[in-house]
């Protein structure tokens, strides 16, 4: 497995929250369902601030089959789980208690709902989110369980074959108006995974024709789908987009990661945003409910400019603690445990085959 930090990546990643933030703060909140009352005049650009979340389904696709490279189910298992759950686990407390607090009206949990989004599975149970961000990581999770599932037969040297078949297999289903497959090959997002996974290849391996189609098919259904779920984006939330924009911003993420994959951004990839990187995790956990709870307190009584920036600079704050003294704490003391109980539990399979054998 490739060792080198990808330092564009963290960059990206803290790029692709502070859109999301933005996206929420300055428009999601107010244009849908009252989550906030507060109105802001960077509604018109902020809206396209969502497409933060299609560039971290590209950064995934290109980190996740990096870590799992090494063909090492067990090490890609414990690494996801201890990277994954820690931060959660605190941000999903957080985000309870703070809706306990001063979430009511609009906001209400109960105890069972905040045991079950703990599990990270709620997603899959039919059990509601206690923050809305939680949605990607159910989407996250199918990508990780696709991996996983590679990893399981043995066949990740054979990922370029796997996420070519996996491309065609989202463009026959859209084609041919198949719906029943589309939750399980994710295909609204496959194109930006897809691409992500391309963009390391070339990046570990260099380019090739092959590769190079593979990017033009993602990109391709990238768009497709994208553009063809902006009718309704424009619906739930009221709202007009510009579809050269989407197109535009698209295109924008793609060449930014083929620049990475190349090698070629610079003194981008001299400096290390080590830090910017791994606040965004609990940053987009974090911010979206409290946010808003935040915001319904406090306005109209202090000045919505004061109000957005300073809740974003104590979003960065809480992020920031959080990923210093839990991540950076607890996350490695998971991630020995872990491989200390399946090293007990190997061993005490091995203990019990044997006590079998030797009875028959």
């Amino acid at each position: 497995m490739p060792k080198e930090r990808v330092n564009e990546i963290d960059l990206l990643r803290f790029l692709a929250v502070m859109a999301v933030v933005l996206f929420h703060y300055a428009f999601r909140g107010y244009a849908s369902d009252g989550m906030s009352i507060m109105p802001y005049p960077l509604a018109p650009i902020a809206k396209y601030g969502f497409f933060g979340v299609h560039l971290f389904f590209l950064i995934s696709g290109f980190v996740i089959l990096m870590t799992a490279s090494s063909g090492n189910l067990r090490r890609f298992f414990v690494s996801r789980f201890s990277r994954l759950y820690p931060a959660f686990w605190i941000c999903c407390t957080i985000t309870f208690i703070t809706t306990l607090l001063i979430g009511a009206p609009r906001y209400t949990v109960s105890i069972p709902q905040y045991l079950a989004n703990m599990t990270m599975m709620s997603g899959f149970i039919n059990v509601s989110s206690i923050d809305g961000v939680y949605w990607s990581l159910f989407i996250e999770l199918r990508f990780y369980a696709f991996i996983a599932a590679i990893l399981v037969v043995g066949k990740i040297k054979k990922a370029q074959l796997i996420l070519a078949i996996w491309l065609i297999a989202c463009i026959v289903l859209d084609v041919l108006q198949i719906s029943k497959l589309r939750s399980v090959l994710i295909v609204d997002y496959a194109g930006f995974f897809i691409a992500g996974a391309t963009f390391f290849l070339i990046w570990s391996k260099g380019l090739s024709r092959s590769r190079v189609a593979m990017l033009v098919g993602s990109f391709g259904l990238a768009m497709y789908e994208t553009l063809r779920e902006m009718p309704h984006f424009e619906q739930q939330f009221n709202t007009q987009i510009d579809s050269f924009i989407v197109a535009g911003i698209i295109t924008a993420l793609f060449l930014v990661m083929l620049s990475i994959s190349l090698r070629r951004t610079g003194s981008f990839g001299k400096h290390q945003w080590i830090l910017a990187g791994g606040i965004t995790y609990p940053l987009y956990l974090l911010h979206q409910n409290i946010g808003f709870m935040i915001f319904n307190i406090a306005y109209p009584t202090i000045d919505k400019h004061l109000l957005l920036w300073g809740t974003i600079l104590i979003a960065i704050g809480a992020a920031y603690t959080i990923h210093t003294f839990v991540e950076q704490r607890f996350s490695l003391q998971l991630k020995h445990s872990l491989d200390n109980a399946i090293d007990y539990s190997h061993r005490s399979m091995i203990r019990l085959s044997h006590k079998i054998r030797q009875r028959s």
